[in-house]
């Protein structure tokens, strides 16, 4: 049974796209079926995998205003054993439109209704911004993984998107949850984010995730080379910390064994 997770946070900078982009590649990793899907204008978990967003013909763009079918968009990453529906700044238009449609907040789900069932898990990253593409996601999503960095600004940001999906919960996708917080960019030396993570544990106690994903230039390198850090770096401590935590989320859905390929 496919599993839908949104990574979604509203503060741009915290690493929702490395996460988006690293917890698919290490899913895949498993030997599970895994679809990511773009849905920010920037493209940048499209070129994180290697596909130029200037060449698309199609994008998640013409699904979700129904251009296309969700098959002749999605593009098989053979090399990553993983599947990209894609995105450019085409996605603008898809923000725009939506937004006069009746139906407009279930047009991803809709769309992901014909494909989901062939995959594990559907990864969404989601824009910067709680937008109508990002309540998209959250209508389509089972669970939101949302990624933050330990900083001043950062409960005040989570209470926003912790009361919007309760919103969401309550009035369209009842069976919403938050999937897990996960802590990026971490500096244990750093007495703030210290304090910050402190805050999350104590507030959070069963959705922090273990896993803390540290500040490595690896994990900042990755992309302009249009590959996942396990592929780039395998043995880098940001590759390390993204295993551990599609370890840890099969743990919690199945009971899975992070077996590699």
């Amino acid at each position: 049974m496919s599993y839908t997770i949104a990574v979604a946070n509203q503060k741009g900078g915290v690493g929702k796209t490395t996460t988006a982009v690293n917890l698919a590649a290490s899913l895949a990793a498993t030997r599970r079926r895994v679809l990511l899907v773009d849905l920010d204008a920037q493209g940048n978990a499209t070129m994180g995998v290697g596909v130029d967003k200037s060449t698309l013909k199609l994008t998640a763009r013409d699904v979700l205003l129904e251009a296309c079918t969700p098959d002749a968009a999605i593009q098989d990453l053979k090399a990553l054993n993983l599947w990209l529906l894609p995105a450019n700044g085409d996605m603008t238009e898809a923000e725009i439109k939506l937004r006069d449609q009746a139906a407009g907040d279930f047009a991803l789900k809709a769309a992901l209704a014909a494909v989901a069932d062939r995959f594990d898990f559907v990864i969404l990253d989601c824009p910067p911004a709680l937008s109508k593409l990002t309540v998209n996601a959250l209508v389509a999503a089972d669970g939101v993984l949302i990624p933050m960095q330990c900083e001043y600004y950062a409960l005040e940001g989570l209470s926003a998107l912790v009361d919007t999906v309760a919103k969401i919960r309550r009035v369209i996708n009842p069976k919403l949850e938050i999937e897990g917080l996960l802590r990026t960019m971490f500096d244990p030396r750093n007495n703030l984010a210290n304090d910050v993570s402190a805050q999350l544990l104590l507030h959070f106690p069963d959705k922090v995730y273990q896993t803390v994903i540290p500040r490595n230039v690896r994990l900042a390198e990755a992309p302009s080379h249009g590959l996942p850090v396990m592929v780039y770096d395998p043995q880098s401590s940001g590759a390390r910390a993204y295993l551990s935590l599609a370890g840890e989320l099969l743990r919690r859905h199945d009971g899975g064994q992070l077996t590699l390929d």
